[in-house]
């Protein structure tokens, strides 16, 4: 039986640079053997499903969209399980009081959780910062270009990291629970 994954591309169609069209990203993944294949919204989100046991791909599908579409993408591969435990254990949904404001940040390494843990013990005013297992969260009340939390998020783990919004995340989820 397969195991449904989702993998998240950073940087990618934010403004004019990296274009990556959906549909060959689509065909990429299916070409990799990845079944169900099906991406969401056009910033480089991909549910699909693998043998289990089949290891991380994450490496495989950056070493193909370079190749084949001519982006250099840093890929997070999040298991349908770890999306899970991401979404309910998300403790600042009881402060953020807009979604697009409230990021989960995949890692791309279980390493680069321990590089964010010094920032959870700084004060960052209306900011809040919390860790998961794979994941932080990041509330940017006053959005993320102004957001001295994000810079430093960044300046601690730079491409390790692949943010999304938190309606983004909770679309994503509904996609796996549904397989």
């Amino acid at each position: 039986m397969a195991a449904t994954h989702v993998a998240f591309l950073r940087g990618i169609n934010v403004g004019t640079a990296k274009r990556v069209a959906m549909a060959d990203l689509k065909d990429l993944m299916t070409g990799l053997g990845f079944r169900d294949v099906r991406t969401l919204l056009n910033s480089g989100n991909v549910v699909f499903s693998a043998p289990p046991r089949s290891g991380d791909p994450s490496k495989r599908i950056e070493k193909e969209i370079e190749k084949r579409l001519g982006v250099s993408s840093r890929v997070t591969v999040l298991t349908a399980g770890e999306l899970d435990v991401a979404v309910r254990g998300n403790t600042l949904t009881k402060v953020a009081t807009h979604p697009s404001r409230l990021l989960v940040g995949a890692l791309a390494s279980r390493d680069d959780r321990s590089r964010l843990e010094p920032l959870t013990r700084k004060r960052w005013g209306l900011e809040r910062l919390a860790l998961g297992e794979r994941v932080c969260y990041l509330w940017c009340p006053d959005g993320i270009i102004k957001s001295r939390l994000m810079t430093e998020v960044d300046r601690a783990v730079g491409d390790g990291i692949t943010s999304r919004n938190w309606s983004t995340i909770q679309k994503l989820h509904g996609l796996v629970q549904a397989d």
